[in-house]
């Protein structure tokens, strides 16, 4: 039998597996099912817990979709929750291991509950190469494009995973799961693209909506946020530190410019069971 938690941060919810002593191999069906919310657990993902030969300890992503991710915000902070609380790091400053390079989560807690967490997200980078993007400039930056007929000023970077962020005066939900798809999916992003769409209500908060790479209208994505900020400093719409409201939830986002991005937020417990890998082995 496998053991895992559920997780959530502002509803992005993902099921912890600790995998250092039982080498758990995963198949993109398996992640498939696992996270169904009909004939699985349920999850927007799936977070492995793995030892690491440099760091505290390592995190691998799962998207739904059964495929993999470099990071993920909302995990690390569900992640640092549940190394803390079940006494697998009994520090609180935690270095994670990622496919996007070293993560540092700092928790704070009262009566040994982790109530908030702080990370450092490290910078993004907006060279199109690195995210990738294909379009033969040195930055994006309120760029305009045309996909499926439709126009949009997009400013793109990497923050861990691919983001392009547009900023829009209303949110629409059908307008954002329509075109976040057709983002993700278009040729300018040849590994997909996570699609932000922002609603700036002053220089120091924002709404966004996220259509996530492989996970699709997600409830929050703390990368998601941490991009969007940084689209908005950079295009001269907003400050150092923003408050930024998404459909699960609230993030604090700071950023002076230059330097890494830090993300504040919260993470929580919902349940925990077992199952057996053979049962989770059908392609849906």
């Amino acid at each position: 039998m496998i053991y895992f938690y559920k997780y959530h941060g502002l509803g992005n919810d993902f099921i912890i597996i600790d995998n250092r002593d039982i080498n758990l191999i995963l198949e993109p069906k398996n992640v498939m099912t696992i996270c169904h919310r009909n004939f699985g657990i349920g999850g927007d993902g799936i977070l492995l817990v793995e030892k690491s030969a440099a760091l505290d300890i390592k995190m691998v992503v799962y998207n739904s979709d059964g495929s993999q991710a470099e990071m993920c915000g909302n995990a690390i902070r569900c992640f640092a929750k549940y190394l803390y609380e079940k006494g697998i790091i009994n520090k609180n400053r935690i270095r994670i291991e990622t496919l996007a390079g070293e993560i540092v989560p700092e928790i704070e807690t009262e009566n040994e509950i982790v109530t908030k967490i702080r990370v450092n997200m490290g910078k993004p980078i907006f060279n199109p190469k690195a995210i990738p993007c294909n379009i033969e400039e040195k930055m994006i930056k309120n760029m305009k494009i045309e996909i499926c007929s439709i126009a949009y000023n997009i400013t793109a970077m990497l923050m861990g995973v691919p983001h392009a962020v547009v900023f829009r005066n209303e949110l629409i939900d059908d307008d954002i799961i329509n075109e976040g798809r057709q983002i993700e999916e278009s040729s300018y992003f040849p590994l997909k693209t996570n699609v932000n769409f922002v609603k700036i209500l002053s220089k120091n908060e924002i709404i966004i909506r996220t259509w996530e790479r492989g996970a699709g209208y997600t409830l929050a994505c703390g990368t998601g946020a941490c991009a969007s900020v940084a689209a908005g400093i950079v295009n001269n719409l907003l400050d150092s530190r923003v408050k930024v409201h998404l459909r699960g939830g609230t993030l604090a986002i700071e950023w002076d410019g230059s330097h890494n991005i830090f993300m504040e937020g919260s993470a929580k417990e919902v349940f925990s069971g077992k199952f057996r890998l053979e049962d989770y082995s059908i392609s849906l």
